[in-house]
């Protein structure tokens, strides 16, 4: 029997441990997903023995879950301007790249290890695919070449598709005798298709339902936006095609929409997130047992299929997939390198487990090791590579200062942040001589990490933050007077 008060204690200090150990992974120049799945190895029942689990099911569900949110928040923080620019290659590395290193992967574990070819093409489609979460986690907050940064979180978001539908198509190959292959290849357009459209109309949906809806807590929004997430996703599912996919457009289009309580969507989905990918990497790092995991077997199959997947599968697919694209010799190398591993090879890695395949222990510690290997090589050099290639830009600097906001939802007002950028026509402006629209006020500005209380004589300077209390209705004439800059 669960001992409840155990559990919750067990559970709350493991929150606390992977959240201090963000702070070493930064130090150390590593992802915090290896720390994360080291903690779920050393207090496993192969380390300290405080945690036994071994439960693929469970694991997989939490590791859905994860992903759903981690691609939710992905979306909400990116922005469509830079998207756009970026679709084509990104799509291109997301379908082809995918299918190109699938291919390659599969060709080098059947020559290497004898595998049969279906074997060897499940293993390769598993780990086929980069991961949104290893992504998002390392390239967040950092100076990356806005186009390598936007063209590596798109691929990674919209990915996972094309993987699950390899995964799972091999997966019914090798058990089930008669399969229209056919059959399969129509499922694939109808799963892609299909999860762009749904979560289009979704997106559209919650952004409106959030917009028109009065909630006696300004709390309760992000919770409302979290739920749209789930129900984009099971919809989508249940309708047999890609929930991920449709999660991540859904929250493309709410987050690149005029939004009710914006901000505080953004700053809960961001925690929120953390919390979920500290839970999903710390719960497959107990799924696997070290003492299987480095065996001489698992680690030299481990270390030649990470070798060929990063330095062979990955840059012949990203070279062939961005043929006559604006991406030079340094940019192709440097997206071959960022290609990261992370949660969805070891979720995807639990299929082969619940259907039953044969040697699927085996497959599950090859690619646990591939993911472990490609995180904690690949992860803590690319921002080092990056500055070696020169693709790296101005450091970017996380303002010191917060405003908590009381809630103005009955008002039908928010307040708005905005910093002035060097080629803003507010800089060097008095506050009495700019034409905002109707109702519009300055209610504070940050500058040099300082409170400046605006008058009327107040002149802006570049870098200025300014919070902007204005009425829902004249949101769009601002957007108008702000039409170069996000905020």
């Amino acid at each position: 029997m669960i001992n409840i008060d155990y559990s919750i204690l067990l559970g709350s200090l493991l929150l606390i441990i992977g959240i201090i150990t963000t702070k070493f992974s930064s130090r150390l120049g590593m992802p915090a997903l290896i720390l994360f799945l080291a903690v779920g190895m050393i207090v496993g029942s192969d380390g300290l023995g405080i945690i036994y689990f071994d439960n693929a099911t469970y694991a997989q569900l939490i590791g859905v879950l994860a992903l759903i949110i981690i691609l939710f928040e992905g979306g909400l923080q990116t922005r469509w301007t830079t998207v756009k620019s970026v679709l084509k290659p990104s799509l291109s590395l997301a379908t082809i790249g995918v299918l190109i290193t699938t291919s390659v992967v599969a060709v080098v574990v059947n020559l290497l290890f004898d595998v049969p070819w279906l074997e060897a093409f499940l293993i390769g489609s598993i780990v086929g695919s980069t991961d949104a979460a290893a992504v998002f986690a390392v390239l967040k907050g950092q100076n990356i070449n806005p186009k390598l940064g936007s063209t590596l979180e798109a691929e990674s978001g919209t990915n996972d598709p094309m993987a699950m539908f390899l995964t799972l198509m091999f997966i019914q190959l090798l058990t089930i005798e008669e399969t229209n292959v056919f059959l399969l290849i129509l499922s694939f357009f109808w799963q892609m298709g299909m999860g762009l459209l749904i979560g289009v109309i979704f997106g559209k949906l919650a952004t409106m339902a959030i917009n028109r809806i009065n909630l006696d807590s300004s709390g309760l929004y992000p919770i409302f936006a979290v739920a749209f997430a789930l129900l984009t996703y099971s919809f989508t599912a249940l309708a047999h095609a890609s929930g991920l996919l449709a999660v991540y457009v859904a929250a493309l289009v709410i987050g690149n929409s005029d939004l009710t309580y914006k901000t505080s969507i953004f700053r809960f989905n961001e925690g929120f997130t953390w919390m979920m990918q500290i839970l999903m990497f710390i719960l497959l790092g107990l799924l696997v047992f070290p003492s299987q995991l480095f065996t001489s077997d698992v680690m030299i199959k481990g270390i030649l299929i990470s070798v060929a997947l990063i330095f062979v599968a990955r840059p012949i697919a990203v070279y062939l997939s961005t043929i006559k694209m604006d991406f030079n010799h340094k940019e192709k190398i440097f997206v071959s390198w960022a290609g990261l591993r992370g949660a969805v090879p070891i979720v995807l890695a639990t299929f082969p487990m619940l259907a039953g395949i044969a040697d699927s222990q085996t497959i599950f510690n090859v690619v646990f090791f591939v993911v472990f290997t490609s995180a904690l090589i690949q992860g803590s050099t690319i921002l080092l590579l990056a500055e070696k290639l020169g693709l790296t830009g101005p450091k970017k600097s996380t303002p010191a200062h917060s405003l908590e906001l009381v809630s103005i939802g009955k008002a039908n007002a928010e307040i708005i942040e905005y910093e002035i950028h060097k080629e803003d026509l507010l800089v060097n402006k008095k506050i009495v001589d700019i034409l905002f629209p109707e109702n519009v006020l300055i209610n504070a500005i940050i500058r040099s990490d300082k409170l400046l209380t605006p008058r009327g004589d107040t002149c802006l300077l570049e870098g200025d933050i300014l919070y902007i209390l204005t009425p829902r209705s004249s949101i769009g004439k601002l957007k108008e007077m702000f039409k170069d800059h996000e905020f």
